[in-house]
């Protein structure tokens, strides 16, 4: 399937912002399954001062916001083809050896209720497959997907004392959970393609989890499946905060007001 994505951010500031700092996640991966055939990223307020890819193998940009700016704008579109692999991505690779991902963040650490979460898992942890799935669908059973209840800082000790929580929360309960297990996990950012709508507020948040034999595979436990052709990779970590698709800095700019829009859809493909 092919993929049209059009994704928006827009930052207004009450005041002229003196100096401004930001670094961009925001380029899809070429991975098993997902094949980038074209990307743009347009600027205003601001330029990019250095492109690189991170420890985690995101492509990133570093920009900075134009001295006396009172409006950034960071516009995203191009083409992905994606297939369904059950989720599979596959072998691990990068810079950041396996055995990382088994260690709690400030984001991820258990606490007294993500604990209980896991203590109520009843499949063998030899099996480790179904054991995955039995976690996706149990953090979601505990944490119903909620809008407005919890925040970025959020953690997920937090979100599962609450009972509430969005994908962000889901997905850093299951990371916590599973690397309790000694399961290696991430956390990955990226876009849904949704059946009923085009125009979404946000981008979407999913984990994957290293399986012997398969590699890594993906949950999205606030959907309960795991991802398929209709789902773009962009970026992975160990949690939001190394995943996420936009984080910085500004100074003098006052009070700030955010606008977000984004445009999944399926594109047609000439023959």
């Amino acid at each position: 399937m092919r993929l049209s994505v059009e994704h928006t951010t827009r930052y207004e500031f009450s005041q002229p912002v003196s100096h401004g700092l930001q670094r961009l996640r925001l380029t899809p991966k070429n991975t098993q399954g997902q094949k980038v055939i074209s990307w743009a990223m347009d600027l205003t307020g601001a330029k990019i001062e250095v492109e690189y890819d991170d420890h985690n193998h995101n492509r990133t940009a570093l920009i900075s916001v134009e001295p006396g700016a009172r409006v950034l704008e960071v516009r995203c579109s191009g083409a992905v083809d994606t297939a369904d692999n059950a989720g599979v991505i596959g072998h691990h690779s990068g810079h950041m050896p396996l055995w990382s991902f088994l260690a709690q963040t400030p984001l991820t650490r258990p606490g007294p209720k993500l604990r209980a979460i896991t203590s109520a898992l009843s499949t063998p942890r030899s099996q480790t497959l179904a054991l995955l799935h039995e976690l996706s669908a149990t953090v979601l059973d505990q944490v119903p997907y909620a809008v407005g209840e919890t925040a970025v800082h959020t953690t997920g000790e937090e979100a599962a004392a609450l009972g509430k929580g969005v994908c962000q929360d889901h997905v850093h309960i299951f990371l916590g959970a599973a690397r309790s297990l000694g399961i290696p996990a991430r956390y990955v950012s990226g876009y849904l393609m949704m059946n009923d709508r085009v125009e979404q507020e946000a981008g979407h948040a999913w984990a994957e989890a290293h399986v012997d034999m398969l590699g890594w595979v993906g949950f999205d436990v606030s959907n309960r499946i795991s991802p398929d052709e209709r789902y773009v990779r962009v970026a992975t970590g160990r949690d939001y905060s190394e995943a996420a698709p936009i984080t910085g800095l500004s100074y003098g700019a006052g009070e700030t007001v955010l606008e977000v829009r984004l445009a999944v859809e399926q594109q047609r493909i000439e023959q």
